[in-house]
């Protein structure tokens, strides 16, 4: 019983490995291409440089109050994801296999 388990595993795997089709990423239709450019150039322009250095300048201010680093730690990695998140999607969401 247990050989007709594994073999039933097995021919499963098999069918699932062969019916696998590639990955598509979404790169076809412009129904959303104003939003992602608006969004873009809102997060990587003066807006997402305001933010970063208010993130950086709030978690500096809570450093100082609380004598502990972390907070100011926190507002440079808020900072520095604000700026790279859109380039690391765009990479993500147009990958092909």
């Amino acid at each position: 019983m247990q050989s007709r388990r594994e073999w039933m595993k097995g021919a499963l795997a098999l069918v699932l490995l062969t019916a696998a089709t590639g990955a598509l990423a979404g790169t076809t239709g412009t129904e959303f291409q104003s939003l992602y450019t608006w969004l873009t150039g809102l997060v990587q322009g003066y807006f997402g440089k305001a933010a970063a250095v208010a993130a950086i300048g709030l978690g500096a201010l809570f450093s100082l109050a609380r004598l502990n680093p972390m907070a100011i730690l926190s507002g440079i990695g808020f900072a520095v994801f604000l700026q790279y998140a859109p380039t690391i999607a765009s990479g993500i969401l147009t990958a092909t296999i």
